[in-house]
């Protein structure tokens, strides 16, 4: 016999489809609506890491300032620069690269590190992404300190036209384009949150991720203009744009990053091909990310 409902009595719901593209979203909807959640735990972990310094958080800013400053003047005797205008270009390299370097680390871990958040706070897991993310943007906030000083003692020199290297490419110097920088770090803020939703649900379930991807990041540090400028490449080859070895650069997607946030605050002008490749990246990736999220979001906590 059939059962049969009673008027008194409600029917019971269908069956809830987790792996759909529409549950996706809505993981990432919610996580945004929880912003005052990560934005507060973020905060906190600030506060965590630099409790009973002295400084505080200016750890952040001094380490910054140190290392762009000696690797600044070690690779402008290298390369034979001039030092007032290439220790700003390595200085916001250096404040890109890391925030990059921040995201993909710490995102492949992000969620085997929130392992007990995961399992017991009853909200969407890109949530710890977003922490992630905001955190890595504090940090990056104290770090623009640093190119405040820059800027303040090399201004002359990137306020007229300039190169970096003898031979190399005339920038323009310092102009109201410096806003496109804004619209470049945020292009780059999205890209780090599909990047570390991606890595980090791969990473939960194979725990070899984390390690290899640590390792292959020092390459492309080396690979990516940060302490040396695009530049160098064509003295190099003599001017040919044409020649294989251009290919390093253009090649490297983190170069495409870097240079839509960097350009933009030292004067260079940026050209049309970068925001192509970062948004053809950033439609691509968050498609990528999305397909994850729609199939393994619910084993997360399983696996971590």
């Amino acid at each position: 016999m059939q059962a049969t409902s009673t008027p008194g009595q409600a029917e019971a719901p269908p069956p809830v489809k987790s792996r759909t593209f529409k549950r996706a979203f809505a993981d990432v909807r919610e996580a945004w609506d929880h912003r005052e959640l990560w934005g507060h735990l973020g905060w906190q972990d600030i506060k965590q890491r630099y409790r009973r310094s002295v400084i505080g958080p200016l750890w952040i800013t001094i380490s910054m300032g140190t290392t762009a400053l000696a690797l600044g003047l070690l690779y402008s005797v290298l390369f034979e620069t001039n030092v007032p205008t290439f220790l700003p270009y390595v200085t916001v390299g250096f404040i890109v690269w890391n925030f990059i370097l921040g995201c993909i680390t710490e995102g492949t871990d992000v969620f085997i590190a929130n392992e007990g958040l995961i399992k017991h706070l009853p909200a969407p897991i890109s949530v710890h992404v977003m922490r992630m993310v905001w955190r890595q943007v504090l940090f990056l906030a104290h770090n623009l300190v640093v190119y405040a000083v820059v800027l303040a003692i090399f201004f002359t020199a990137l306020d007229d036209p300039y190169t970096i290297t003898k031979g190399g490419i005339e920038h323009p110097g310092l102009s109201w384009t410096i806003v496109f920088a804004i619209p470049g770090f945020a292009l780059l803020a999205v890209n780090a949150v599909w990047v570390a939703l991606l890595f980090g649900v791969i990473s939960t379930r194979f725990r070899d991720i984390p390690p290899v991807v640590t390792s292959f990041i020092n390459l492309v540090f080396f690979m990516t203009p940060i302490v040396w400028d695009a530049g160098v490449l064509q003295r190099v080859t003599g001017g040919d744009g044409n020649d294989w070895r251009m290919l390093i650069a253009e090649l490297n997607p983190v170069y495409h990053f870097v240079e839509i946030v960097r350009a933009p605050l030292l004067g260079h002008a940026v050209d049309w091909h970068h925001w192509v490749v970062v948004g053809g990246f950033t439609v691509v990736g968050w498609f990528a990310a999305l397909v994850i999220l729609r199939n393994y979001r619910a084993r997360v906590s399983y696996w971590v």
